[in-house]
């Protein structure tokens, strides 16, 4: 059974950094999509940043491009999401995803959550001053 667990998540002030960690367990494929999605309250859940592998292909959503950074460790089945100049309208429950599958380098820009089959319990991000 493929497990997600997030963490790094917390309150920060706006323009400062956080760093969200997803370790990642019982993978069956070398072929994988990892990655970050984000809810807000009373909004609908939205894409933030994915890679796959083994390609490592990277897709980010516009409104995080230039601030936040996905990265894998392989050897610990772990993807990170570096988020930077953070601002209050990023406040929202981050949930990592995982699925297993190929996937081409064009499809990773069109990825909704319902391309993903397993999902993390979520941690909270709070942008606030």
């Amino acid at each position: 059974q493929l497990q997600l667990v997030e963490s790094g998540g917390g309150l920060v002030q706006p323009g400062g950094s956080l760093r969200l960690s997803c370790a990642a367990s019982g993978f069956t494929s070398p072929y994988r999509i990892i990655g970050w999605f984000r809810q807000a309250p009373g909004k609908e859940r939205e894409g933030v940043s994915w890679l796959n592998t083994p390609d490592e292909y990277i897709s980010y959503a516009d409104s995080v491009k230039g601030r936040f950074t996905i990265s894998i460790d392989n050897a610990k089945n772990t993807v990170y999401l570096q988020m930077n100049s953070l601002k209050p309208e990023d406040t929202a429950v981050y949930y990592c995803a995982a699925d297993q599958r190929l996937v081409t380098q064009r499809a990773m820009g069109l990825l909704t959550p319902n391309d993903f089959a397993y999902w993390g319990q979520g941690t909270q991000v709070t942008v606030s001053s």
